[in-house]
């Protein structure tokens, strides 16, 4: 799902930049605002976090199994029914219509809420265990990583940081949809 790109050796962002401010908006078939954000946009958004939630986003940090809390203070293992957004400028990420256990630690899904608001990486920042970082089409926040050994009807595993997502409870609105003209 998504677009998929190789992860430069520097751990750089291959895949996805920031907006330079000027140009056309894009937006996903959904109907959400997807350009990417301004390095100075990226930067406002990322100060809102504490320093460990930007350790995992923006430095693609990772926190221990089991133990996970979104940006929003809840647990990895949330069951509410909502949409999972990122915790660098909200973009929705992920429902949790697609939420499974996967027994890892991490909160995982079948699919993301729309392929075109994640961007999947190819990750060898271990040389013997190539990955595919998930990272967030708007802000280029490290999210996590996917493998294929999910549930049906995708067989995809989203494996993504709770530190890395805020949660927005059914019934509330979104962030970044754009508005029908």
């Amino acid at each position: 799902m998504g677009a998929t790109a190789s992860k430069g050796a520097e751990g750089g962002r291959e895949g996805w930049a920031p907006s330079a401010g000027s140009g056309s908006r894009k937006v996903s078939k959904l109907g959400f605002d997807v350009t990417p954000l301004t390095a100075e946009q990226r930067q406002a958004e990322a100060a809102k976090l504490n320093d460990f939630q930007r350790y995992v986003t923006l430095e693609q940090g990772t926190e221990r199994a089991f133990t996970g809390t979104t940006a929003d203070g809840l647990p990895w293992d949330n069951k509410q029914k909502g949409t999972y957004v990122s915790a660098i400028g909200g973009l929705p990420l992920f429902s949790s219509d697609t939420k499974f256990n996967s027994g890892t630690g991490w909160p995982s899904f079948y699919a993301p809420i729309d392929k075109d608001h994640v961007i999947e990486v190819v990750d060898r920042s271990i040389p013997w265990m190539p990955r595919v970082e998930v990272i967030d089409a708007k802000s280029g926040a490290h999210l996590g990583h996917v493998f294929d050994d999910g549930p049906r009807p995708t067989g995809k595993r989203y494996c993504i940081n709770a530190a890395a997502l805020k949660f927005v409870p059914e019934g509330q609105p979104l962030p970044n949809k754009v508005d029908e003209q």
